[in-house]
């Protein structure tokens, strides 16, 4: 379950979706997602589907390997639908004591599953297509007029980034310690719910210790470094709009305003 989550992680190859400037791929992202709620409508989330189904082919990126994210949110995904499913008041189907699912219910379940999945796939093609510098430059660049009103973007577009690098990391943290703690007895999978949290304890533990040695470890670094914020920096790789980030765009345009059509 751990090596599911690909929030975070980077997928290297060449394609088109990695070359493009990380902040059309943050507006492309954020156009998707808000398509998404905006939409009510079966064409809508058929636009969606092949408007995603694109992107991904685009990026190189193995289907499989970008699905295995949707592991980490099953039970989200179940618990989200049930209620949808059994607490919408409409048109009855059938009726199991105080349970009833109905019409009304059945679409809307059905859309926010679809909708749940499609935007841990979307961000997820988004991260595994952009390095955690190139996101953070993307942000600063992106979120720049605000620097005017003291808005401090730069130290905000870093704290996103350093979160994301330490996913995979504590991630990779996390499995180590849990094969280590079960290779000295420890069982994680049988007893009730309480036996289940107890025996998380000597797997938070030293979790939470290795994060905070991981944090103080690279606040010292940043300050051997002299690092003191964002003000006055350049950038070894200036980020620049190419002709691909204009196709984008006017890419982005088409699908927005169909989506808003098919309302």
């Amino acid at each position: 379950m751990l090596r599911d989550i690909t929030i975070g992680q980077y997928y290297p190859v060449e394609s088109c979706i990695h070359s493009l400037d990380p902040r059309t791929k943050l507006t492309g992202t954020m156009v998707f997602l808000l398509s998404l709620f905006i939409t009510k409508s079966v064409a809508g989330y058929v636009i969606a589907t092949i408007f995603l189904a694109v992107m991904i082919r685009l990026s190189h990126v193995p289907f499989k390997f970008i699905t295995k994210g949707l592991k980490a949110i099953v039970f989200l995904l179940i618990l989200s639908v049930s209620f949808n499913l059994f607490l919408t008041d409409g048109t009855p189907i059938f009726k199991i004591g105080f349970l009833k699912i109905t019409w009304e219910g059945l679409v809307l379940s059905a859309f926010m599953a679809v909708r749940l999945i499609y935007l841990v796939i979307g961000s997820s093609v988004m991260t595994l297509t952009t390095t955690p510098n190139q996101l953070t430059d993307g942000i600063e660049k992106g979120l720049a007029v605000f620097n005017k009103i003291g808005v401090p973007v730069h130290e905000i577009a870093m704290m996103m980034s350093i979160a994301l690098r330490f996913i995979p990391i504590l991630v990779e943290e996390t499995d180590k310690i849990m094969k280590a703690q079960m290779a000295r007895g420890a069982d994680f999978e049988t007893g009730g719910l309480i036996q289940k949290a107890k025996a998380m304890i000597p797997l938070l533990v030293p979790l939470f210790i290795s994060a905070f040695r991981r944090a103080s470890d690279l606040a010292m670094a940043m300050e051997a470094r002299c690092y003191h914020g964002g003000e006055g920096r350049t950038k070894m790789k200036p980020l620049r709009y190419t002709a691909l980030d204009k196709k984008a765009y006017i890419i982005m345009l088409i699908y927005l305003s169909l989506m808003f059509l098919s309302r």
